[in-house]
């Protein structure tokens, strides 16, 4: 017989089964491997708040006195009283927008003038011995020691805190912008310049990338000495914001408030962080593990 004749005879191979999907469990479970790690983070950060609560209010309960007096201190129960009171109140509403507002420019204005300066810094050698003796002298100033100068420089309080904040931040993005451009690798620019890149192109490609973690690193260091630097300007010439409400509450004896306005601050201050370091992990997809 033919081939073509027995080839054409031949009968048709079944077609394959569709494959099963898969059921939930097995879906959950792979889920679980996966993320195993941040869910283990996330029940030990949940038992390790618990733990502080509980303890927070046995000291407060039985004010316990052992080398720190808990006798004044409000418990967790009256500082939740106290918030719900407070936000029902538009003017602690108004003291944290104020606050994020002064936090979002001094801030902004810091990362828009320190990271640039610090890449120019790092790159140029001229440059570096201008600035960095200068820089050097007015970082180790506190920002509650610039609070006089600020009101003496700037015409309103809000100028004067934003001034102070802008300060407190500064010089943490500086300095870990700097460290970066240290830290570039020769090889990789030698390697750049001989494949024909210029100045712009090596500055972009290579010594930009390589400085990104230390620049992120700095403007997270840098938001929590914003806070910093804003709640001492805030309770020394602010009328408004949280840490004003801080120190307002300590001399009206309201001692609840003056937990509320400090965890408010603690949260804040977690959350903008937060913000930076997923801007970060979009920013540099490669360090995602």
């Amino acid at each position: 017989m033919p081939a073509t004749t027995a080839i054409g005879e031949a009968s048709p191979a079944p077609a394959a089964a569709p494959a099963a999907a898969p059921s939930f469990g097995t879906v959950a479970l792979r889920w679980y491997r996966l993320n195993r790690a941040g869910l283990r983070a996330i029940a030990i950060g949940i038992l390790s708040l618990l733990a502080f609560l509980l303890v927070w209010h046995l000291l407060t309960t039985y004010r316990v006195v052992f080398f720190v007096r808990f006798t004044n201190v409000p418990s967790p129960l009256a500082v939740y009283a106290s918030f719900t009171k407070a936000i029902h109140d538009p003017k602690f509403l108004m003291h944290i927008v104020l606050s994020c507002r002064r936090i979002f420019i001094g801030f902004s204005l810091a990362a828009i003038v320190g990271v640039p300066l610090g890449l120019i810094m790092g790159r140029f050698k001229l440059v570096h011995e201008i600035v960095f003796p200068v820089a050097e002298v007015l970082r180790p100033i506190p920002a509650i020691a610039w609070v006089p100068m600020a009101i003496m420089l700037w015409p309103t309080n809000e100028q004067s805190i934003v001034y102070i904040t802008f300060l407190g931040s500064f010089f943490p993005i500086l300095v870990n912008t700097l460290h970066g451009m240290s830290l570039v690798d020769p090889v990789l620019v030698r390697a750049a310049q001989c494949l024909g890149a210029r100045e712009r192109s090596i500055f972009r490609e290579v010594y930009f990338p390589a400085s990104l973690p230390h620049i992120f690193t700095g403007l997270t260091v840098g938001m929590g000495v914003a806070w910093v630097s804003l709640i001492a300007a805030e309770m020394i010439s602010g009328q408004y914001g949280i840490g004003y409400f801080t120190w307002e509450a300590y001399s009206l004896v309201q001692y609840a408030d003056i937990a509320l306005g400090m965890i408010a601050i603690g949260v804040l201050g977690l959350g903008s962080s937060m913000l930076i370091r997923g801007a970060g992990q979009l920013v540099m997809p490669w360090r995602l593990k």
